[in-house]
């Protein structure tokens, strides 16, 4: 469990791409969830952005990270199945990450983890998202659509207005090479695309929430508002 780290720590992640920017309504509807006197608990899902720590704490709200796609390539995750398929230990990986208090969380901010988290942790983690969430608690998520292909990027999130995103592709800190420099250039490997849901998947994905809402995007981008 992780409470937001300074923002001299998450101005030390690296800038490998350009940083791009796009028009959310999904972030709108949580904005309006934020535009309250009340102080709320945000876990916002990815490496730390000092742009989302300060936009939350000066609204008062709470912050807390997970990097939850970094955490997902821990080699000592690997098993297999009783066909002998590699997979990933569920459960040792819920021992380590989102060990939080049930119904601890106001607004989970879940941008695009579904579409990149190995299949064998999807399901886990969103029933774990569940419990940490309040009655109530409204989560956000991107889903790619079907033009999508295996090598769509994977992007950081961070949040400028309260309907404005920018986006840094990012790779895992493993992926990180050096150049003869020492400078850090890109990588071979980035984080791939595992699959693309279709409405249906969605909705099941998330059947144990209250409500659901979609919002379609120009960019190929479903954005998904639940409701706890």
């Amino acid at each position: 469990m992780k409470f937001f780290r300074g923002a001299s720590e998450a101005n030390r992640e690296t800038q490998t791409f350009p940083k791009l920017t796009r028009r959310s309504n999904g972030l709108v509807e949580v904005s309006r969830r934020l535009d309250t006197d009340e102080q709320l608990c945000v876990l916002d899902i990815g490496s730390t952005s000092a742009a989302n720590i300060r936009y939350l704490t000066e609204r008062n709200h709470r912050i807390y990270s997970e990097d939850l796609l970094e955490a997902s390539t821990d080699p000592a995750l690997e098993t297999q199945d009783e066909d002998g398929k590699r997979t990933l230990d569920s459960k040792r990986f819920l021992a380590d990450n989102l060990t939080y208090p049930n119904g601890h969380f106001d607004v989970v901010l879940c941008w695009n983890l579904a579409d990149y988290l190995d299949e064998s942790l999807v399901k886990p983690v969103v029933a774990r998202l569940w419990s940490t969430m309040k009655s109530g608690g409204v989560l956000l998520a991107f889903f790619h659509m079907q033009e999508a292909g295996p090598d769509a990027p994977c992007y950081r999130y961070h949040i400028v207005d309260k309907d404005k995103l920018e986006m840094q592709h990012i790779v895992s800190r493993k992926d990180v090479r050096k150049g003869p420099t020492g400078a850090h250039r890109p990588p071979d490997k980035t984080f791939r695309l595992q699959r693309v849901f279709n409405n249906r998947h969605i909705e099941n994905l998330f059947r144990d929430f209250g409500s659901i809402k979609f919002f379609l995007t120009r960019d190929n981008i479903r954005e998904v508002l639940v409701v706890r």
